[in-house]
C-alpha cells in the first residue's frame, strides 16, 4: 500500500495526502457518529485529480468513501468500526468547491466540495436562493451531499434535494470504472476531456441543454406537502419517487458535479413566533395553513421547550460565533476544535476538554436570546417559528390575530433581530445535543437520534413514550420541520443503558404510528436500509466498493 500512497502524492501533492491516526482523525471521525481505521485521506484539488485518485483506488481494489464537509448526522461519510474486507481510502472533495451560475442564476452547477453556505452567498446578488439555507442544514454541508442524501431542510416549498443532472463515476459489475456525463452540458467524450473542460469552465451557454423532460428540483412538492389527508409522509429517504442516479445515492457513486434549480428569494419576510401548551393547537395551525392559505410558508420550524433550554446553554457559543464571525468561518472552527481534541486525546485527557471549556466560557457571557422568546420559553412547552414572505405575511397575520390570544397559547410578530435569533436558536439545537453528551459523560451513555417522517394526516403528532422508556433517558430533545411533518427526536440515554435496545423499542412504536425513518439524514450506519433502498444501492454499486456498510448492509466485496 506504500506504492498507492506514493501514487496519491504524485497526483495531488504530498501535503494533501493524510495517513496515520492523528493526521486522519478529522476525516475518519464523524461529526456525531462513526470512526474506523483508514489507509489514507486524499484531498484532490481538481476534478481531473479526483478522477486519477479514483482510478488508482479502483486499480488497487480498495474501498472508497467520498466525503465533503463530514457534517453528516448518521455517520454516512466515514467508516464505522471494523468488519471491512479491504483497506479504506477517503476522498475528501472540499478543495473542489467552484459554483457556476447558469441561465442568469436560475440554475447552478456545483462541484463536489461546494457548500450550501457558499451557494447561498453566490446567489444573493442575483436575488435567488438555493434549495436550503442556513437554519435548515448543517453549516459547511455540501450541495452534492444534500443531493446524494435527498436532504430536505426547512424550506417547505422546495422538498427534498433532487436532480437528474449530474456527472458521476460508477464501477460496473466487472469492476470497470466509468465516467457518466448526465449534466446536460456538452464537454467532450473522454473522462479526461470532460473533467478538464469542466475544471477550466470551458463551456458556453450553447453547450448547455435545457430539456423539459429532466428536472433539477422536486417540482411536485408544493402540491404533495399540502395533502394533509394522505396517510404517507411528505418526504423520507427510502421514497423511490426521488431516487435517480446521484439523487439519493448516499455515496454509492463518485459525484463530480450536480446541476440544480435555484429559487427566487422571498421579499418582505416576516417571522411569527407561536407558543402553545397543547400540541393539538400547533397541529390545527399546520392543517389550516396547508389546506386554506393561498401562500405556503417559507419555513415552519418546531422546537420543544427542553430543546430550547438545551440550545440556550449548550449551543450558545455556536450562536454567538455565527453572529460575530458569520457562517464562513464555522467549518474552520470545527477543524480547529478537532485538531485540539486530537491533542487532548493523545495526552490521555479525552476528547471533551474543548467542549467543557467552550461551555464554561459561554456561561460567563451575557444572555444572548431576546426577552420575548425567553418569556415564551417559560410560558409554553411547544414553539412554532412561522416564516412568511410577501402576501403570505398579511395572510398569516390576519389568521393568527383571529385565533389568538387563547388561555394556553399566543403569538407575537418578530422584529428582524428576533426572527434571525429564533431561527439561529433552532439551528443550534443539533450541536447542543452533541455538546451535552460530551460534557455529561458520567451520566450519559450516548445519543439515540431518530429522524422521523410522520404521515401527513397524523393528528397526534407529538410523541408520548411509556415510563419503561422515559426512565432510561436523561434528556429528550424534540425539534423539526413541522409542516413537512419531519421530526428530529433525540434522546440522551442514561449511563449504562443499552442504546441499541432502547432505539429498537422506540422504532417499534414508530412503526405502529405509520412513520418512516430516516426522514432526511439518510440511513448512514444507524438505520437499516429498506429492501427497495438496498436494491437501489446494489444497482448503483454492484461490486460494493463505494461506502459499503451504510444502511447496515454488507461491507464485503460483491455484497458477500
Amino acid at each position: 500500500m506504500q506504492k498507492l500512497l506514493q501514487t496519491f502524492s504524485d497526483i495531488v501533492g504530498s501535503k494533501h495526502v493524510y495517513h496515520g491516526e492523528r493526521a486522519t482523525r478529522r476525516f475518519r471521525k464523524g461529526y456525531r457518529y462513526g470512526d474506523g481505521e483508514i489507509l489514507a485521506a486524499v484531498r484532490p484539488g481538481t476534478l481531473l485529480e479526483q478522477w486519477k485518485v479514483l482510478q488508482a483506488c479502483v486499480a488497487a481494489d480498495v474501498i472508497v468513501i467520498f466525503q465533503a464537509a463530514n457534517t453528516g448526522l448518521t455517520g454516512g461519510s466515514t467508516p464505522f468500526g471494523d468488519g471491512y474486507d479491504r483497506p479504506i481510502v477517503i476522498i475528501n472533495t472540499m478543495r473542489i468547491d467552484r459554483i457556476d451560475l447558469i441561465d442568469g442564476g436560475k440554475q447552478v452547477i456545483a462541484l463536489p466540495g461546494a457548500t450550501l453556505d457558499k451557494l447561498e452567498k453566490a446567489l444573493r446578488p442575483v436575488g435567488r436562493e438555493p434549495h436550503s439555507v442556513i437554519g435548515s442544514s448543517c453549516i459547511g454541508a455540501s450541495v452534492a451531499g444534500g443531493v446524494c442524501n435527498n436532504s430536505g431542510g426547512s424550506l417547505i416549498r422546495r422538498g427534498p434535494a433532487y436532480t437528474q443532472f449530474a456527472i458521476f463515476a460508477q464501477i460496473d459489475a466487472h469492476g470497470h470504472l466509468h465516467l457518466v456525463n448526465h449534466l446536460g452540458v456538452s464537454l467532450g467524450e473522454t473522462p479526461e476531456t470532460i473533467l478538464s473542460r469542466l475544471d477550466g469552465k470551458d463551456y458556453t451557454p450553447e453547450d448547455i441543454s435545457h430539456s423539459t423532460n429532466q428536472w433539477a428540483s422536486d417540482k411536485e412538492y408544493c402540491d404533495h406537502v399540502r395533502d394533509v389527508t394522505a396517510n404517507s409522509p411528505a418526504r423520507f429517504n427510502a421514497d423511490p419517487r426521488r431516487h435517480y442516479e446521484a439523487s439519493g445515492s448516499a455515496g454509492r457513486l463518485g459525484v463530480f458535479a450536480v446541476r440544480l434549480d435555484t429559487f427566487e428569494a422571498d421579499k418582505d419576510v416576516t417571522v411569527f413566533y407561536i407558543g402553545a401548551n397543547d400540541p393539538d393547537e400547533l397541529g390545527q395551525i399546520r392543517r389550516d395553513i396547508l389546506t386554506n392559505f393561498r401562500n405556503l410558508p417559507i419555513a415552519g420550524e418546531y422546537i420543544h421547550r427542553e430543546a430550547y433550554r438545551t440550545a440556550q446553554i449548550y449551543g450558545k457559543d455556536l450562536f454567538l460565533f455565527i453572529r460575530k464571525f458569520g457562517t464562513d468561518n464555522v467549518p474552520r472552527a470545527y477543524a480547529a476544535k478537532s485538531w485540539f481534541d486530537g491533542i487532548t486525546e493523545k495526552l490521555g485527557l479525552g476528547a471533551g476538554v474543548s467542549d467543557h471549556l467552550l461551555t464554561a466560557l459561554s456561561r460567563l457571557l451575557p444572555e444572548h436570546l431576546p426577552k420575548r422568546m425567553n418569556d415564551y420559553r417559560d410560558r409554553y412547552a411547544h414553539h412554532l417559528l412561522l416564516k412568511m414572505g410577501g402576501d403570505g405575511a398579511a395572510e398569516a397575520r390576519d389568521y393568527l390575530k383571529a385565533r389568538f390570544p387563547r388561555p394556553d397559547a399566543d403569538f407575537f410578530e418578530c422584529t428582524k433581530d428576533e426572527g434571525e435569533a429564533a431561527f439561529l436558536q433552532r439551528f443550534a439545537v443539533g450541536g447542543a445535543v452533541v455538546r451535552y453528551r460530551a460534557t455529561h459523560r458520567k451520566t450519559v451513555e450516548d445519543i439515540v437520534a431518530l429522524d422521523v417522517a410522520l404521515p401527513r394526516n397524523m393528528v397526534d403528532w407529538f410523541e408520548t413514550l411509556p415510563k419503561s422508556i422515559t426512565d432510561r433517558i436523561e434528556k429528550t430533545v424534540y425539534c423539526g420541520h413541522f409542516f413537512c411533518h419531519v421530526m428530529h427526536q433525540e434522546y440522551l440515554a442514561r449511563k449504562g443503558e443499552d442504546c441499541h435496545a432502547l432505539e429498537q423499542e422506540m422504532l417499534a412504536i414508530l412503526d405502529q404510528r405509520g412513520a418512516q425513518y430516516p426522514a432526511e439524514h439518510n440511513v448512514g450506519h444507524l438505520y437499516h436500509a429498506q429492501p427497495a433502498l438496498e436494491e437501489f444501492y446494489r444497482e448503483l454499486d454492484p461490486t460494493n466498493s463505494f461506502n459499503p456498510g451504510i444502511g447496515k448492509t454488507s461491507r464485503k466485496k460483491m455484497w458477500a
